[in-house]
């Protein structure tokens, strides 16, 4: 049988045919989850409003993550954060840190609209479970990175309603990359970056679990860029955007792997491996901040019962979890920026998309 674009395997290639790292050929180290994408874990939905004009002035969107299914959303999930350099901003983590749970979904825009998306994501809630009435309580995740190279950001384009549809679109199955929801403005290490995503299998004591990640990808400059260890950025051709970073890059890791929250924190701080791999130091203007969260353990419905009771991976068998978070953040990077094309925003800006070809030469041979 020949290889269509129903046929390929997903975890190669995209949606639209084109090709994925591992589909271009790159050496991606680790065994994938069927769809290569945080979808592999049971469960979690994934969803995008995307607002682009190509050659016009706004390119922006909103992408929603449902950790539980939608009518268990008032359920906690299990999290823990991390900021690996601060200058951006991630809704609800004090309280993560201290309680070690959230609730609802999670939102990623851009900078301007996280206060909005936060807001949205509550009247979400309060819609979708109105028996809970003035009983509702909620302190949603919603996170940001900056595109207002390309959009116009001033211009306040994300709404309301377009938060709303990311969530109640969110699906489970493929993921979209590259252009869509929140990833649509965004650069990365000075090529067209956005929305990446992939998944590895991590076999512990207790089983096989599965680690998927999805990135905003929006960080890094381009004599940084590092692909499968080898220097790229300034071989590959392409126009100079800026001189020092400017962008930053949220990075959410789910798994169904029982862990404590205090392993979760542990986890998400093992998303600045997976970026570091690809070249970024995590510059001074970077918002380099990363979630991991479980769906394992479900205590039920808000309030908490009386006594919390978990079963939770040995410290021990932790290293397979951590690398198959490494590697799974580090290929979503390159998802995103593989998916991504060449895009003209304002002021008539045009951020090209990375040379697959030159960099499977350079990379490959």
């Amino acid at each position: 049988m020949s290889e269509t674009s129903e046929t390929r395997d997903p975890a190669k290639f995209g949606a639209s045919g084109k090709s994925r790292a591992r589909g271009l050929g790159l050496p991606m180290p680790g065994e994938t989850g069927r769809l290569n994408a945080i979808t592999d874990v049971a469960g979690v939905r994934v969803g995008f409003t995307t607002l682009r004009e190509d050659g016009g002035a706004v390119h922006t969107g909103v992408t929603a993550i449902l950790p539980r299914a939608p009518q268990d959303l008032v359920h906690p999930v299990w999290s823990g954060v991390f900021s690996m350099n601060g200058n951006g901003e991630m809704t609800g983590a004090h309280w993560i840190r201290d309680s070690g749970w959230f609730t609802g979904p999670i939102t990623i825009t851009n900078t301007f609209s996280v206060g909005l998306a936060h807001h949205a994501t509550l009247k979400w809630m309060a819609k979708r479970f109105p028996a809970l009435g003035e009983d509702l309580w909620a302190l949603p995740v919603a996170a940001e990175t900056y595109d207002g190279f390309l959009s116009d950001i001033s211009g306040f384009h994300v709404t309301e309603a377009h938060v709303m549809a990311a969530i109640d679109n969110a699906r489970s199955g493929p993921v979209a990359e590259g252009c869509v929801g929140g990833g649509t403005g965004m650069i990365a290490y000075e090529f067209k970056g956005g929305t990446g995503t992939a998944s590895r299998l991590a076999k512990t004591r207790l089983g096989t679990h599965t680690i998927g990640a999805l990135v905003q990808a929006n960080h890094g400059i381009k004599p940084w860029l590092t692909v499968c260890g080898k220097p790229v950025g300034d071989l590959l051709p392409g126009d100079r955007v800026y001189q020092t970073e400017r962008g930053s890059i949220i990075v959410i890791i789910a798994t169904d792997a029982p862990l404590l929250p205090g392993q979760l924190e542990r986890l998400a701080r093992r998303a600045s491996i997976g970026i570091g791999r690809g070249g970024t130091p995590s510059g001074n203007s970077s918002g380099d901040i990363f979630l991991a969260f479980s769906t394992a353990n479900d205590p039920g419905e808000l309030p908490e019962p009386a006594a919390l009771t978990f079963t939770a991976v040995s410290n021990d068998d932790l290293d397979a979890i951590y690398l198959a978070a490494v590697e799974s953040v580090e290929e979503a990077v390159l998802n995103a920026m593989l998916a991504a094309e060449t895009t003209t925003g304002k002021h008539g800006r045009v951020v090209k998309a990375i040379n697959a070809d030159k960099l499977k030469a350079l990379v490959v041979g």
